[in-house]
């Protein structure tokens, strides 16, 4: 049974009879522009520090996604399919078969020249002619829509590229990591990167394989949700909140916390990963002895330090919450998506504990900034996102500054790390999900 979204709901209930257009809003010429602008202050921006750093820049591996060899095979079918939603059916078909012809003539060429096998070219070269047919040709609520969604889609793409430069630049701002600290404050969660990789180890190559895929295809999840969430809005209808707008901003806050506390995880400080700069080859099969004292590491300039706070805990929880209004096939696939993702953090070696923690905190505090516009900023969101502000804060400061006593008193600081979760885990529900007075009595 669906769980009563009634004042956060991803799509709203049905409107009147000649309501749809009300729900299509309309953004202004200058705020358009503007974005555009931005977009591209910051593509150049990234191109300019990669030559700097000498990494990839996000210009570089655009092109790359219309002529060369794509870096990623599933961003750009994630956004290019993510665009088709807000097209006809008729444009949709004829898109999709364009997109792959040209991907399959791509990669016989590749093929040809000995070069790697992959796919993006098709979709990324379609959704640029998607975008310029709308904007000239079409016109009305079929033009608006469909440039919305081509927006979302080129947005979530070119948000990838900027990811990409971002991760190298945390490499290269920050020579040392904090993995010390966070493997020992771990001890107050009972150190669960090592309980579940060794279980991993233990349990074979079919759990693993498929932990695996489900952390690195996660684009996949998330455009099956947003294409249900989406589902209508050719009609006009658009709901107030999806989950791309989550995705993207959790991915723009959540990166700035790498430079702030760059942690690298403990396949690669603790374990066969670390390429000899670990500082023990232990992981996942015995925890290190409890330290007198801790400090920072150094660590290479390429690998990104990309672990405080697990953004993939925070994804896969956002489309767990999103997939609660949809039918029963997406629940469960919501679910199975999000409890594949914690065991794939943890077993994989890319997080600690308390990273998924720190995660599920930003999660539930950006959720509650963009559930319900209409709702306005009433006293229950302030109150869950302040909450929420105070876990993950006191989460990177107990780490930072109480590691030592965290292992030598894992009992209460874990219950406290652990209640506190939970307890803005329930002030969450029942501010977005919960009936208040009257509702009940109203959707009746």
């Amino acid at each position: 049974m669906l769980i009563h979204d009634a004042h956060g709901s991803s799509t709203s209930p049905p409107d009147p009879p000649g309501a749809e257009g009300l729900r299509e809003r309309h953004f202004r010429p200058a705020v358009v522009w503007g974005g555009i602008g931005a977009a591209i202050v910051v593509l150049v921006a990234g191109q300019l520090m990669s030559v700097h750093i000498h990494a990839l820049g996000p210009l570089t591996s655009l092109f790359r996604d219309y002529a060369g060899v794509p870096k990623s095979a599933t961003t750009p079918w994630a956004g290019f399919l993510l665009a088709l939603i807000g097209i006809t059916a008729r444009a949709r078909v004829n898109a999709l078969a364009a997109a792959v012809v040209i991907d399959l003539i791509f990669v016989a060429i590749r093929t040809v020249d000995g070069r790697p096998f992959t796919v993006g070219n098709g979709p990324t070269i379609v959704l640029t002619a998607l975008a310029l047919v709308a904007a000239l040709r079409w016109s009305g609520i079929r033009r608006s829509t469909a440039l919305r969604t081509i927006a979302l889609g080129a947005l979530l793409i070119l948000a990838t590229k900027v990811g990409e430069i971002w991760l190298d630049i945390t490499a290269w701002a920050c020579p040392r990591v904090l993995d010390s600290y966070v493997e020992v404050a771990d001890r107050a969660l009972g150190s669960p990167a090592w309980v579940v990789g060794h279980a991993l180890d233990i349990a074979g190559p079919v759990p693993l394989g498929i932990v695996r895929w489900v952390y690195f295809e996660l684009p996949v999840a998330a455009i099956v949700v947003a294409a249900w969430q989406l589902r209508r809005v050719t009609t006009g209808v658009w709901p107030s909140h999806h989950l791309v707008r989550t995705f993207l901003v959790l991915g723009l806050v959540g990166p700035i916390c790498y430079v702030l506390f760059p942690v690298v995880g403990p396949v690669l400080a603790f374990g066969p990963q670390g390429n000899g700069l670990e500082l023990a080859d232990v992981w996942p099969d015995l925890v290190p002895a409890l330290p007198a004292s801790v400090d920072s590491m150094p660590f290479d300039g390429i690998t990104p330090r990309n672990c405080m706070p697990s953004l993939h805990t925070a994804w896969a929880l956002s489309l767990f919450i999103h997939s609660r209004r949809g039918p029963l096939w997406l629940r469960w696939g919501g679910a199975f998506w999000l409890v594949c993702t914690l065991v794939a953090t943890l077993g994989l070696g890319a997080h600690y504990g308390l990273d998924l923690v720190a995660g599920a905190a930003l999660c539930l505090t950006v959720e509650s900034a963009l559930r319900d516009p209409e709702r306005g900023w009433d006293r229950a969101r302030v109150t869950v996102m302040s909450l929420g502000v105070a876990v993950f804060a006191g989460v990177l400061v107990c780490t930072r500054y109480l590691a030592i006593p965290m292992a030598t008193y894992p009992a209460p600081f874990g219950i406290a790390i652990l209640g506190a979760l939970t307890a803005l885990a329930i002030v969450f529900y029942r501010t977005w999900f919960a009936d208040r007075p009257g509702d009940r009595v109203s959707r009746e």
